[in-house]
């Protein structure tokens, strides 16, 4: 009896043992890779996300500043009313004015000629791509602040004004005042759409659906004189 149970115990895997055995292995190690390359593309897709939002913010921030120092010095609001609208604006100031060091002539200080005084801001589109761009007349041309841009509004108002930002949209709606001429404009607000394409189609494996955001800045041109808030 001893004898005949070691011989059993000898005989190992049939065929159809492994067989089975290896198809189980298959299908885990399929399953396995679907769902590492799906978190790999989700990952792949935050990172692009996280990307066009700090790229919009940082280029938001950068012309808030700019706008809402302009017309420094000047005897308007800064804002070159006849190069200016809702997809594009160019702003001048005399930042150097009381720059009294010795790098810093007359010229210099009594005139809009300086880097930095008269810029820029617009959108651009180029090799299926739309990006914002800020252009300095007399420093350093042209540079591109941020990419992956669907489109860019700006609004002219003579007060502080709420409005609405709806999620996924392409602009500010339920504005609370009415916008006025760009040469009269004491409060601006601009809003940035930013937009990532759909990755496969909605039937596929790893699918990730089109994703939009708008982004909002309020600026304030302080040397305008801008009272009611």
């Amino acid at each position: 009896m001893t004898s005949l149970n070691m011989k059993a115990r000898s005989d190992g895997f049939s065929l159809l043992e492994l067989i089975i055995a290896m198809a189980i292995t298959m299908t885990l190690m399929t399953a396995a890779a679907t769902l590492l390359a799906n978190a790999l593309r989700v990952r792949t897709r935050e990172n692009q996300k996280s990307d066009a939002l700090a790229d919009t913010q940082r280029a938001l921030n950068i012309m808030s500043r700019e706008i809402a120092n302009s017309g420094f010095y000047l005897t308007t609001n800064g804002i070159v009313a006849a190069e200016s609208n809702q997809n594009e604006i160019r702003i001048r100031a005399n930042l150097n004015r009381f720059d009294f060091s010795a790098g810093v002539n007359d010229a210099s200080r009594n005139g809009v000629i300086d880097s930095g005084e008269d810029i820029t801001y617009f959108i651009n589109e180029a090799d299926n791509t739309r990006y914002l761009a800020r252009h300095d007349r007399y420093g350093n041309g042209s540079t591109v602040l941020a990419n992956r841009i669907d489109s860019m509004n700006i609004h002219y108002f003579n007060q502080k004004v709420t409005y609405t930002a709806p999620p996924g949209g392409s602009d500010i709606t339920n504005v609370s005042a009415a916008e006025v001429p760009v040469a009269n404009a004491k409060y601006i607000v601009i809003a940035i759409s930013v937009t990532l394409d759909a990755v496969g189609t909605p039937t596929s494996p790893g699918y990730q659906p089109p994703y939009s955001v708008l982004l909002c800045s309020d600026v304030a041109l302080r040397n305008s004189d801008l009272w009611i808030y």
